[in-house]
């Protein structure tokens, strides 16, 4: 009976095999309608992606079969933009999914296997004559930055005069890495809304008894949970704890909680986690907050609930700001403007998020930098891209004796012509943990 993969909307997640499939149909949908044209937007006309087995470019996992955990000794992709489309060569010793076949070790017996390979790169190169070819180096982003120093200088040597032809395919490799085919939004959907019942199962008491588990124990269950779902984290979870009587500490220009993470949860407490998983080749990145009910409360005090609602306007300010064409910088500068304007103490810190959690594209802030990120920041925002929208506000709660809180956001969302749709949903009420097992 053959194999018939399922949609990963539909189940996640998906045994292995199952998200090999769809991730090798997606590595061809992109490669014919998503890679032509960006190679023209970049003014591309032939890339090198070059990785070695345990010195892997950071782009090459993304462009080789799901089968494919590494490169394979060195591992050489030609990407060649032609009338045609693009035609994507590998200059291997391996076979390379759908790439062309380009090279075989004994096709020149009296050289060197590693001569006769960048020989088949400069015979390649001489054929298509291209005026700029792209290698993946970048001050700015560092997951445009993996050509190393050596695979450098053996290239340059290869192509003799060619090599003067060689420019940063920094904006390329950017616009590959964040830009999304319709059909991955819609797995970061279902992604995102697992993330969410995860987050939910870990603030309940089936995980958390008050009283006795720890902020710590609750990140370990998170990850642990994580790891038995096959949807492995891409970094520790973190739980944190504000409550009443504990203030804010300042940290390098802004206001952090200051419970230790491994404090015994309590009545009162207003418990935060951030968590991001990994399935298909993308990633998630949430964070959540909950409350923790004393005896005879049934609802928050008034003031958390009003400190989610600011959280909840500050997202609406900041995905108003992000527009197509505007920089990260620029999208940073409109939301705190706009929040200025309404009174809003708040920080923006949103990254693209995708293949990677903290994705190649235009940086919206950072925790700790809220005038701007020289470089990243200055990148421009594309259409059919994915983010984390990160942020913080600051608001006053009265019931605490009008102690500080910083209620802390993270959501997934998408930009296509559509506009900005939130990925699975988002947090507009405190999740509530009884002080108490029912």
């Amino acid at each position: 009976m053959p194999h018939v993969t399922p949609d990963p909307t539909d189940t996640v997640p998906l045994p292995l095999r199952d998200q090999a499939d769809i991730r090798d149909r997606w590595l061809t949908q992109r490669l014919l309608d998503l890679l032509p044209d960006l190679m023209d937007r970049s003014g591309i006309d032939l890339w090198i992606v070059i990785g070695r087995e345990y010195a892997e470019d950071p782009v090459l996992a993304t462009l080789l079969p799901a089968t494919w955990l590494s490169a394979r000794r060195r591992t050489i992709l030609v990407l060649h933009r032609s009338d045609d489309g693009v035609t994507a060569a590998a200059v291997s010793p391996y076979a390379v999914g759908q790439f062309l076949p380009a090279w075989s070790p004994d096709e020149e017996p009296v050289l060197p296997a590693e001569q006769s390979q960048w020989a088949a790169v400069r015979r390649i190169v001489e054929q298509a004559d291209p005026r700029r070819i792209g290698i993946d180096v970048s001050v700015s982003f560092a997951l445009a930055d993996g050509l190393s120093h050596t695979e450098h200088g053996l290239l340059t040597e290869a192509l003799g005069p060619y090599a003067e032809r060689l420019v940063p395919a920094e904006d390329l490799v950017v616009g590959w890495l964040e830009t999304r085919l319709p059909e991955e939004i819609a797995a970061l959907h279902a992604l995102n809304r697992l993330a969410h019942e995860v987050i939910a199962e870990a603030f309940s008491p089936a995980v958390i008894t008050v009283g006795t588990t720890t902020a710590l124990d609750v990140a370990w269950w998170l990850r642990q949970r994580l790891h038995d779902l096959r949807v492995e984290p891409w970094f520790h979870p973190s739980v944190g704890l504000q409550r009443a009587g504990v203030p804010l500490v300042a940290e390098r220009g802004t206001r952090l909680p200051a419970v230790p993470y491994d404090a015994v949860i309590e009545p009162g407490d207003l418990v935060h986690c951030d968590m991001g998983l990994t399935s298909l080749g993308l990633r998630t990145d949430t964070q959540r907050n909950a409350y923790v009910l004393r005896d005879g409360e049934t609802e928050p005090p008034d003031g958390l609930e009003a400190a989610l609602r600011t959280g909840n306007r500050m997202q609406d300010l900041t995905t108003g700001a992000l527009t197509v064409g505007r920089t990260g910088n620029e999208v940073l500068a409109a939301a705190r403007a706009a929040a200025s304007a309404e009174g809003i103490d708040a920080d923006v810190y949103s990254h693209p998020l995708g293949v990677h959690g903290h994705g190649a594209g235009p940086a919206i802030g950072r925790w700790d930098e809220q005038g701007g990120v020289p470089g990243a920041g200055d990148y421009p925002v594309h259409p059919d891209t994915a983010y984390a929208l990160e942020l913080a506000v600051r608001v006053l709660v009265p019931e605490w004796d009008g102690q500080c809180v910083r209620m802390a956001l993270e959501e997934g969302i998408a930009l296509t012509a559509d506009g900005v749709r939130y990925l699975g949903g988002r947090q507009t009420e405190l999740i509530l943990i009884p002080p108490d097992p029912p």
